[in-house]
């Protein structure tokens, strides 16, 4: 408990370019950026993959295959290869750590969606890019929120890596308190990563409140009859 109110007592530690709040907005930048490109990657593809349901098999083993990689292994090849004047060798780990969870979890939301309410938008005249905006994805939302809520805390833990290449982010104060043997710092800023991964989660969980309808709310926690 010390070591927390010698970290946090600091006033050292609140100001200046090592300071809290220019980590803390440093790994905010870099965790976003990467869970912006992997969306813009994973959700288009997952929706498209799910509503032509050509390609499941080949998505899911290879996001399975991709979950597999190390990060830390992929920042070091990065660095190797890139060298460390830019943030690549950190965002495209981060990237390919993200892209799985989300991939999959719109893919198999499309995918789960009721064969019946499918064919009946399709009965109303709607055409395939019309079901897909106004029936599927809002049926699928929960599930693809779901992915992008797993992927962002994946990514707020793991862009601690991003001290290993110099740049900064709260990973810095647990690097180098290692590194000068300041425990305060690493205790510190073990409980700032965790803290603003649970942040990260409360948003998820009420931007899902806000955008989930009710009704597919309400669908999801009442089974069906007939089924235990």
């Amino acid at each position: 408990m010390s070591w927390l109110t010698d970290f946090f007592g600091d006033p050292a530690n609140w100001s200046g370019p090592d300071g809290i709040p220019a980590r803390l907005l440093e790994h905010l930048e870099f965790s976003a950026l990467a869970l912006v490109l992997a969306m813009l990657v994973a959700v288009p593809l997952g929706l498209l993959i799910g509503h032509t349901g050509k390609g499941g098999l080949l998505v899911v083993v290879t996001a399975n295959l991709a979950r597999a990689l190390p990060t830390l292994g992929l920042l070091v090849l990065f660095v190797l290869l890139l060298g460390t004047a830019s943030i690549l060798p950190v965002i495209i780990p981060l990237v390919l750590l993200a892209v799985p969870p989300i991939l999959v979890n719109t893919f198999e939301g499309i995918r789960g969606v009721d064969p019946e309410l499918r064919d009946a938008a399709y009965g109303m005249g709607l055409t395939g890019g019309q079901v897909l905006g106004r029936v599927l994805v809002p049926v699928a939302l929960p599930l693809i929120l779901l992915g992008l809520r797993l992927s962002a805390i994946q990514v707020v833990a793991t862009t601690t890596v991003a001290a290993y290449t110099g740049l900064g982010g709260l990973g810095r104060f647990v690097i180098d308190g290692f590194a000068t043997k300041d425990y305060a710092g690493v205790v510190g800023g073990s409980v700032l990563i965790v803290l603003f991964a649970l942040v990260v989660q409360i948003v998820f969980m009420l931007v899902q409140r806000a955008t989930v309808s009710p009704g597919v709310s309400q669908r999801l926690i009442t089974p069906k009859k007939g089924r235990l």
